[in-house]
């Protein structure tokens, strides 16, 4: 009942810290050719915006660049974003690029090219933009990077995310409060199974969660059998699902199969605790450990429901596009650009001014309320 009580307070008060911090509009599909993954029903409402976004100037295009709809999360987000856009004046170019650089490359340039007054870019990898990106430098195009930093290239002007580092950090506390590990005497077993070492926010999920827990390390309370935990060792490209699925499968394989129990799979976000739930179900068969993700994808949701995943970090995209579509105005009226961080993010050419939105964690004791009441799924999204 502690560790309940303990869940279900973070999660109230991590809540509250992320309704402040961003405002929201209404979720609309996305017009691209490509596949989409699973998304949720496209009326949901967002959260109330703390003010309006600016007015918009008429006939401005934006371009916004999306990595893949592979991945429900950024269906979403491309929706949301598009949606909040066009609801502000806008007219809006929006691309996905299948997972391929060059693909990704191609379409920024046929933005700046077609005119966009602005370029929202979440880039497939974080270093391989700089030479496009020199094109909207040199037009006078501002762009905003969007949840992923771009790298090495001054043509970054602001950075808009969530609060990456604390997104591990929210991990870990789940772990420490569900085990009560400032208690529980331990050992407990885990394994990491971290992002892609081409995202980089994928460090700070992973030093989040990892500094979070190093004092329970330390003091012998976990323990990582298999020996794997620097982020090279655990990274998961392309946060491959199968990736993540095989590495797992190894890992049972050669420090599991006696029936040593394993207590916590730290998970990066959700695609990879897919993974690490298929390879559990198949080679596992001791008590089911903690389980920790993030994105809330409907298949993980499911998941949590039906108890093979804890817990999810939840990052409600609509407050993100909230956010991005008032830093668009700010720039194309001359406004001054919201930002709530100028120390964190230096991309190797300095540190880009950021806004961080703030996430929280959805398990089986609140989803409902984090993403039912809210609009962000229906009961039927979940079925």
């Amino acid at each position: 009942m502690k560790k309940k009580v303990l869940s279900m307070v973070l999660a109230a008060s991590m809540m509250a810290a992320a309704l402040v911090g961003c405002g929201g509009g209404e979720t609309a599909p996305a017009a691209t050719t490509e596949p989409a993954a699973e998304a949720p029903a496209a009326d949901a409402e967002a959260p109330a915006a703390d003010e309006a976004a600016p007015a918009a100037a008429t006939g401005k295009k934006v371009g916004v660049s999306m990595p893949t709809k592979d991945l429900q999360r950024w269906n979403q987000d491309g929706a949301n974003m598009q949606a909040q856009l066009e609801a502000a004046g806008y007219e809006v170019d929006l691309q996905y690029a299948s997972n391929q650089e060059e693909t990704q490359v191609s379409q920024i340039e046929n933005m700046i090219n077609s005119g966009c007054s602005v370029l929202v870019i979440a880039a497939i990898e974080a270093n391989s933009l700089s030479t496009v990106l020199e094109g909207a430098k040199s037009a006078g195009i501002p762009v905003i990077a969007y949840d992923r930093l771009i790298m090495n290239t001054d043509a970054i002007n602001y950075y808009a995310t969530f609060d990456n580092y604390k997104v591990g950090a929210t991990q870990a506390q789940y772990i420490i409060d569900t085990l009560d590990l400032d208690n529980a005497a331990g050992p407990f077993n885990m394994e990491v199974t971290a992002g892609d070492p081409g995202d980089n926010n994928a460090p700070f999920f992973y030093n989040g969660a990892m500094e979070t827990l190093q004092p329970y390390i330390d003091a012998g309370k976990i323990v990582i059998p298999s020996g794997q935990v620097d982020f090279a060792t655990v990274g998961t490209a392309k946060w491959s699902t199968e990736n993540a699925q095989s590495r797992m499968e190894n890992i049972l394989s050669s420090n599991y199969a006696d029936g040593t129990q394993l207590d916590i799979c730290l998970c990066s976000n959700d695609s990879t605790s897919l993974g690490v739930q298929n390879a559990l179900a198949a080679n596992y068969t001791g008590n089911y450990p903690i389980v920790t993700g993030q994105d809330c994808d409907i298949a993980n949701v499911k998941n949590m429901i039906a108890g093979k995943q804890s817990m999810s970090v939840f990052k409600d995209t609509r407050t993100l596009a909230a956010q991005v579509v008032k830093m668009v105005g700010q720039i194309l009226s001359g406004e001054e650009v919201e930002v709530n961080d100028t120390t964190t993010y230096d991309n190797g050419t300095g540190v880009i001014p950021s806004f961080l939105c703030e996430p929280v964690f959805a398990d089986v004791n609140n989803y409902k309320e984090l993403l039912i009441d809210s609009g962000y799924y229906t009961e039927a999204d979940l079925q």
